[in-house]
């Protein structure tokens, strides 16, 4: 009898198991506790699903164990993972907040034993910061609206470049806009090969941004939740479907401050001795949420002149500045998806 299946069947000890991973891109380093905090094994393995399967076999973690339970922090290599345990081995899978996490068992000795360890311990405690996982669906739409958003700020790093090399030359085109037709072919008459090969380039980026933004048009029509957030004055369909993948299940916040916690457009906050200070945004949470809202309340105030917001943030620049401003009305806004959202209802004023 080896010491999982001891640990199971010692009626003086708790069946469950508490399982932490540490993951890398190569390896993962993962550390199982038994229901006292007794550490059963402590092992690193290579990052391939097969052979996390096979650990997970030799401890117990098969088809209906629920009495094994694994966390495992955000990192850009945790889905793969998440998915094939969660759904098929279905096993009961946490997501830890790598933040939070730290702030509650911060070390000075910081080793990947340890941090697997650690996890287990904390998730055996009741005291991991779990992450939201959405559903394949809105994870699919995630990964769809951000790879637009790469491609587009792709093609303005390139855009930069030519606009480097102009400037470092001292030339100056300033009878049409930049990057119109009229624009590019007088750039293609300098015959400098780096402008043309970033040319080339946007010119490929722009055929695959076309692509992309149809298939979210696409996407975006089909949606519900989408037809309604397009009713909001300023969002439109792309903008509605990075805002629907972004916050994915709108009654997992309990109100509309904590969606904007969320996308951090509250300020941080220092209170002590009475006094109470106010300080910039947290910038904390979905940062393209944040980033489309800010982009979606300018449009809103430049078709909306006489909206509550837009006079809202009139009335804030005229004391605090634009900036301040603009942040402030992109938080009321996102007060208004809210309710559409939670509502289910077009918008109206």
């Amino acid at each position: 009898m080896n010491k999982f299946s001891k640990a199971k069947s010692d009626g003086n000890v708790c069946t469950d198991m508490f399982v932490g991973m540490d993951l890398h891109k190569n390896y993962l380093q993962v550390a199982v506790l038994d229901g006292k905090g007794k550490v059963l094994k402590n092992s690193r393995i290579d990052n391939d699903l097969s052979k996390v399967g096979r650990f997970f076999d030799r401890i117990g973690g098969s088809g209906n164990s629920s009495d094994v339970k694994v966390v495992m922090e955000s990192s850009c290599v945790w889905y793969n993972i998440y998915e094939y345990l969660s759904e098929e081995r279905q096993l009961d899978v946490s997501l830890s907040n790598p933040f939070k996490t730290r702030a509650i068992a911060s070390a000075k000795i910081k080793t990947d034993t340890l941090d697997a360890v650690k996890l287990a311990d904390l998730l055996r405690g009741g005291y991991i910061a779990k992450c939201y996982v959405p559903d394949r669906k809105i994870m699919d739409l995630r990964q769809l609206v951000r790879h637009r958003i790469v491609l587009v700020r792709m093609r303005t790093k390139l855009k930069n470049k030519i606009h480097g090399i102009t400037l470092m030359q001292g030339i100056r085109i300033t009878d049409t806009s930049a990057f119109s037709n009229n624009y590019v072919q007088k750039l293609k008459q300098l015959n400098d090969y780096r402008i043309d090969a970033y040319i080339r380039l946007i010119d490929s980026l722009d055929s695959e941004i076309k692509k992309v933004s149809k298939e979210i048009q696409s996407r975006a029509e089909k949606e519900d939740m989408t037809k309604l957030l397009v009713t909001i004055p300023g969002i439109g369909y792309y903008s509605a479907l990075l805002i629907l993948s972004e916050i994915g299940d709108i009654n997992r916040f309990p109100n509309s401050y904590h969606l904007c916690s969320y996308a951090g457009l509250v300020p941080t906050t220092h209170s002590s001795g009475g006094i109470t200070y106010h300080g910039a945004i947290t910038k904390t949470g979905s940062k393209h949420l944040r980033w489309i809202m800010i982009e979606c309340v300018y449009t809103h105030m430049r078709i909306s002149k006489n909206s509550n917001i837009t006079r809202f943030y009139t009335r804030l620049a005229n004391r605090k500045g634009n900036s301040k401003a603009v942040v402030a009305a992109a938080s009321k806004l996102l007060k208004v998806v809210y309710w559409v959202m939670k509502e289910k209802r077009e918008y109206h004023v």
